[in-house]
């Protein structure tokens, strides 16, 4: 027997499971999508993350049937990481169509798996945030672009990043702006009970109310948690951009043509012995072998004239390996001795080495786009420096891509790097969106780490990042430049240094869990509960 009460609610969901339309929901999703991706750089408006958000709960409202929230989930992730990671179509059209869909499946999932009703405004943070952890490491060792945490480095809530890293950034955008999604649809009278003027603003229910109170208490921690600090002990360190054209590939331009910039470039600093450390990008040495190269006693040559070591960016091959290569940062001393090296780990996936090769070839794909495979590396990510003035020198190292994993740094600065830097080569990439995303991600390792970073590129961009996040000295795309900074050594551990991801994610699988559980209590409630008693929105009627 139908309760009378709830009769006109079930009506109404009966027919649509929603207030909208379905077209009308996939366009809210999708608008939804187009705002996330534009509050990320290149475009960099912060605020839309949470609008984004926003829009998604507005389309999706308390009660769509499952059809619905699996499609505006997928419309919602698809549009917004299809338009944020558009760099990946310059490795490989197909996989950035196939790989985009897959993050799309994982938001529709999301979506699905959320309850509706009132837990769906905890539980649909919950469910997107850990799609998104799992999207920062599968397939491929993941693809950690493109994410809130990356939008929000420009805005005011990076200092979340000291506490949780990105997950942290991520729950928090998803919980804000998945209430205020509730909150403005409730404003606007648009989920109807029985009783719109006492029931409109029981559409946000206390679970969404302390959920939000708790994304306050985070923020404010935040700004008062460890962050570091200083030793007293400052390095003068030398980023070196030789410069060159935006958008080409190896094949375009000789790597010895990249090598001379360089040496140019480099030439062109003045000996001062306030000067410690020269850094050079990714990769602008390409040789068989670099102790025996002509590369190695140029580059010793400008050591030993400026009396500093040189960390550069190697490519070399493998003796007994011809179909695999090494991409390494390596320290060059006045002495001309090599004295520190350390092998990327992080491959970039069809781009430093192509993932089921083996399948993919058999299938007619064009793997031969990519001769060889990059051998990934085994070391801990910092490197040793002897300077002329003080102690020898510890720094965490990511090369290029690693820059974009957390756990890549926080590993270097665990093992006693007291500050990082980030070679890099975005020289092949059309357009700014990887070099935007790339300087938003070293300030977000910075406040992760309460460390600074600093960013070396052939073409662009080249930067110094304080432990706070604030972006010192960045270069122009294509230009040649030396860009010079005094470093302060720092030690000490952020929470996210201390704990990492994890903690976070079990945080939020066993809350997801507990939601999910308490969203099926109300369900199994008998009729004659009163829905006012036990749903806010009383329309949990389609799970």
């Amino acid at each position: 027997m139908i309760d009378p009460v709830r009769a006109p609610v079930l009506t109404e969901a009966g027919r649509a499971g929603s207030r909208f339309p379905a077209v009308t929901r996939y366009a809210l999703a999708a608008l939804g999508g187009l705002a996330a991706a534009l509050s990320l750089p290149p475009w960099g408006w912060w605020p839309l993350s949470f609008v984004g958000v926003a829009l998604l709960e507005v389309g999706l409202g308390p009660t769509p049937h499952r059809r619905a929230r699996f499609g505006a989930g997928f419309t919602f992730g698809f549009v917004w990481l299809v338009i944020g990671t558009a760099w990946m179509w310059q490795l490989t059209a197909p996989g950035y169509v196939v790989a985009n869909a897959v993050f799309g499946l994982y938001h529709g999932v999301a979506a699905l798996a959320a309850p509706a009703g009132r837990w769906r405004l905890v539980g649909r943070p919950l469910a997107h945030t850990l799609v998104e952890a799992l999207r920062l490491s599968f397939p491929f060792g993941g693809v950690p672009l493109a994410t809130f945490g990356i939008a929000q480095a420009g805005g005011p809530f990076l200092t979340l990043a000291r506490v949780g890293g990105v997950i942290l950034i991520t729950w928090f955008v998803f919980q804000v702006g998945i209430a205020a999604g509730a909150a403005g649809g409730a404003a606007a009278g648009s989920w109807r009970t029985a009783d719109p003027v006492h029931d409109r603003w029981r559409a946000v229910p206390v679970p969404s109310l302390a959920a939000v109170a708790l994304t306050l208490v985070v923020f404010v921690v935040s700004l008062v948690a460890p962050r570091g600090h200083g030793t007293g002990t400052f390095v003068d360190v030398a980023a070196v951009q030789g410069g060159g054209e935006q958008g080409t590939s190896a094949e375009e331009v000789p790597s010895r043509l990249v090598t001379e910039r360089h040496l140019e470039a480099t030439a062109s600093i003045e000996p001062d012995d306030e000067l410690d450390l020269v850094l050079w990008p990714e990769n602008v040495v390409d040789v068989a072998d670099f102790a025996t190269s002509e590369a190695f006693v140029a580059v010793a040559d400008q050591a030993a004239r400026l009396g500093v070591p040189i960390a550069l960016g190697v490519t070399e091959d493998i003796a007994d390996r011809p179909d695999r290569f090494t991409n390494a940062q390596i320290v060059v001393t006045p002495a001309g001795d090599i004295v520190s090296r350390y092998d990327k780990v992080r491959r970039v996936p069809f781009g430093e080495y192509v993932p089921l090769r083996g399948l993919l070839e058999a299938l007619g794909a064009p793997v031969d786009q990519i001769g060889r495979d990059a051998l990934a590396g085994t070391d801990v990510a910092v490197l040793d420096i002897p300077l002329a003035r003080g102690e020898p020198l510890r720094v965490a190292v990511v090369i290029s891509w690693e820059v974009f994993f957390g756990g890549r740094v926080r590993e270097g600065v665990k093992a006693g790097g007291g500050f990082v830097i980030n070679p890099t080569n975005g020289a092949s990439y059309t357009g700014t969106i990887v070099q935007t995303q790339q300087v938003a991600s070293s300030r977000l390792r910075a406040v992760e780490t309460g460390r600074w970073v600093v960013q070396a590129a052939p073409t662009g961009f080249s930067a110094f990042v304080s432990p706070g996040g604030d972006v010192i000295d960045r270069t122009a795309v294509s230009e040649r430049a030396i860009i010079r900074h005094e470093v302060e050594v720092r030690s000490g551990r952020t929470w996210y240094v201390a704990l990492g991801d994890w903690p976070f994610i079990v945080v939020l699988l066993a809350a997801f869990g507990a939601v999910r559980a308490l969203s099926w209590r109300d369900r199994s409630r008998p009729s004659g509960s009163s829905a006012l008693d036990h749903h806010g929105d009383r329309a949990v009627v389609h799970e």
